[in-house]
C-alpha cells in the first residue's frame, strides 16, 4: 500500500511538472487581417524585434512604443488616431485622458 501511494505521488508530481514546464503564449486564436498586416509592418516583415504595450480606457486605445504613445479614439466604427505623445509612457498617457 505504501509503495502504491508513493508511485501515485511520483506520477502526480511528474504530471504537474510537465504541465508547469509547458511554454505559455499570448498569441490569440484568431486575428483580423488589418491587425495582422499592422503587426507585420510594425516589425518590418520580421526583420525588427518589436516591443510595445497597449491598453484601452473608455473610448480610447493607447499604443506605447519606444518613441512614445499613440492615442486612438473609437468613432463608432473603428479606432482613429487622435494624437501622438512623444516620449510619454503608457501610464502617463492614460492619466492624461482619465
Amino acid at each position: 500500500m505504501r509503495m502504491r501511494t508513493r508511485t501515485v505521488l511520483v506520477w502526480l508530481l511528474i504530471a504537474i511538472a510537465s504541465v508547469a514546464a509547458a511554454p505559455r503564449h499570448s498569441a490569440p486564436d484568431a486575428l483580423p487581417h488589418s491587425v495582422a498586416m499592422f503587426l507585420a509592418t510594425l516589425s518590418g516583415d520580421g526583420h525588427t524585434r518589436v516591443t510595445f504595450k497597449a491598453s484601452a480606457l473608455g473610448t480610447h486605445f493607447f499604443f506605447e512604443e519606444p518613441a512614445g504613445v499613440t492615442v486612438y479614439f473609437f468613432d463608432g466604427t473603428g479606432y482613429r488616431k487622435q494624437t501622438f505623445m512623444r516620449g510619454a509612457t503608457l501610464s502617463a498617457a492614460i492619466k492624461r485622458f482619465r
